[in-house]
């Protein structure tokens, strides 16, 4: 379709006729996301309440599509990419958000951290520098006071307040350690989300929650056994990266619950089953 033809159908948006909104929403749908700007623009002329809506729930639509592809693509062909998949993930809520400006910033923070790092460290001066660095140089902290936020699982939102829930500062952390060639992953710890240092001949855990506080294994199962759960050897060791979206997912979940949005609930829980399958 030429520029004009896109135009003129997407001006007929304005028509109070169902079968014909019906049509021109299916042939909207059928042009992807090459028809976003259209719409953009077509929303900010003088239109009706009813009618800018109409445009709102379209675009909706249409970024729920776009994330669905992108994340399950990620998850198929591109998990070793974290920052790629907390992109896709903040993409649901801040569409435009591009994932270079997050490569640069989180490049800019490694840069940052490299400059004071000492490589030739033993582990756990590395991690001691390496949270200094962090907490004090760069000024990350957690998000006691708003744990339930939506802005804790979007990396651009934390990249900029610099605080978040345990998990989105474990992201952070862990993308810089990696960048630091420093054996830092993810784990899967039930109620609070760390990281630990581990290589095949020492491992110790990370709380970056609290200011990188570190613990031992017996910590961890002590931690375990006061929660009267069953331990499990997932509690100990590194997590895939698509475990981390899947929990980054999960507390959207409740963000959107928090604030009772169910509509976003819905788009959140419908990806997560897609990619937990």
């Amino acid at each position: 379709m030429t520029d004009s033809e896109i135009k003129a159908m997407v001006s007929l948006l304005e028509d109070d006729d169902i079968q014909v909104l019906d049509h021109i929403e299916k042939q909207i749908f059928s042009l992807g996301e090459d028809i976003i700007p259209y719409l953009e623009e077509e929303w900010t002329r003088q239109l009706s309440p009813e009618v800018q809506k109409r445009i709102e729930n379209i675009l909706q639509s249409l970024n729920y599509k776009i994330v669905r592809a992108r994340l399950l693509d990620w998850t198929q062909n591109d998990s070793k990419n974290l920052l790629k998949g907390m992109w896709i993930i903040a993409t649901y809520q801040y569409p435009d958000l591009l994932l270079e400006d997050l490569q640069k910033k989180v490049e800019q923070l490694y840069f940052d951290t490299w400059v004071d790092f000492k490589a030739d460290l033993l582990p756990a001066d590395q991690v001691k520098l390496l949270n200094g660095i962090f907490f004090n140089k760069h000024k990350f902290k957690a998000n006691t006071s708003s744990i339930k936020a939506v802005s804790n699982s979007m990396i651009n939102n934390i990249l900029e307040t610099k605080k978040s829930n345990p998990i989105g500062l474990c992201v952070l952390y862990i993308l810089i350690a990696q960048k630091l060639k420093l054996p830092i992953y993810g784990v899967n710890l039930p109620n609070v989300f760390i990281v630990t240092y581990k290589t095949p001949e020492l491992q110790f855990y990370i709380n970056v929650f609290n200011k990188g506080l570190t613990y031992l294994r017996q910590d961890i199962e002590n931690y375990i056994m006061n929660l009267r759960i069953n331990s499990r050897e997932l509690f100990y060791e590194p997590c895939a990266n698509i475990d981390i979206i899947r929990r980054v997912m999960r507390n959207l979940i409740v963000a959107y619950e928090d604030i009772g949005n169910a509509h976003k609930v819905a788009d959140i829980q419908q990806l997560l089953d897609e990619i937990s399958e």
